[in-house]
């Protein structure tokens, strides 16, 4: 199995995950927490979901540290293409997606999603 499907198969399981956890975030949690708290306390969960979710992928695997970063690497340009998409489709503009990102929630998020880019290198093939 190539590191590009690699990426695509650990993209789209954690986006999976990421978009029923934020529907909570953002139905539930946001209102009564504020955006950031509410980021706040997604982001464990994702990030324990996508070391978990990796090392599924992983299991049985070697694959070099070049491989790891291309399998992380697409995953994470898939995610932004993916979150992009989103936003696009519920009416925002691509100026205010990037503008959101630039925000505390957004530079929280982003930061857990740089994590999950690099989590197949930590991960490794353990």
């Amino acid at each position: 199995m190539t590191a590009l499907f690699l990426g695509l198969r650990y993209f789209a399981g954690v986006f999976a995950a990421g978009f029923l956890l934020g529907t909570v975030r953002t139905l539930w949690l946001a209102p009564a927490l504020g955006e950031l708290a509410a980021v706040a306390a997604e982001l464990p969960v994702m990030l324990g979901f996508s070391w978990w979710w990796c090392r599924r992928l992983l299991s049985g695997r070697v694959l070099a540290a070049g491989q790891l970063a291309v399998m992380g690497g697409s995953a994470f340009l898939w995610l932004m293409l993916a979150e992009l998409g989103l936003s696009l489709a519920f009416g925002r503009t691509a100026a205010e997606h990037v503008a959101g990102l630039l925000a505390p929630p957004g530079l929280l998020g982003l930061a857990g999603q740089l994590v999950f880019a690099a989590l197949p290198l930590a991960v490794r093939n353990k």
